[in-house]
């Protein structure tokens, strides 16, 4: 009998408060196409509680940006956090990649957004969705250039 995985230990308010600033800085509310921004509460529960693999990654993230804002980015105003994710984000290569990634999964399975994309929410399978055709000759250059991957 194998035991079950143990669950992370659930965002403190003081990291869902961090989380929630940089969200609202990669992807704001829009009154002009109707869209939550990706502080949104709805969208912020769905975001906290399917972390899933990238949960340890997030947590140091959120530490590192904390400490880079003397304590607490929410404490910040919102231009003081923009020029401070900026400034980590050109500091740290690749280093807000887990928040990003986990912020725009979260954004796009929300129903407001999709419907907002003229995509209907729900999911992909069983029902599937129209491709549409395209001319595949567009990728000849990229066939004639040949692998340029060293083959293991």
């Amino acid at each position: 009998m194998t035991r079950p995985e143990p669950q992370p230990e659930p965002l403190t308010q003081h990291e869902v408060e961090c989380l929630a600033c940089i969200a609202a800085q990669m992807i704001p509310a829009s009154a002009e196409y109707g869209v939550p921004g990706a502080d949104d509460p709805a969208i912020m529960a769905d975001m906290a509680a399917s972390l899933g693999r990238d949960h340890a990654a997030l947590r140091r993230l959120l530490a590192v940006v904390d400490e880079a804002a003397a304590g607490s980015l929410a404490a910040l105003p919102r231009d003081r956090q923009a020029a401070l994710l900026a400034r980590l984000r050109a500091e740290l290569p690749g280093g807000l990649a887990v928040v990003e990634a986990v912020v725009t999964r979260a954004y796009y399975r929300d129903a407001r957004v999709l419907s907002s994309l003229g995509v209907e929410p729900r999911p992909p399978f069983p029902k599937g969705f129209e491709v549409e055709n395209v001319d595949l000759s567009l990728l000849d250059p990229v066939r004639q250039r040949g692998s340029i991957c060293r083959l293991v």
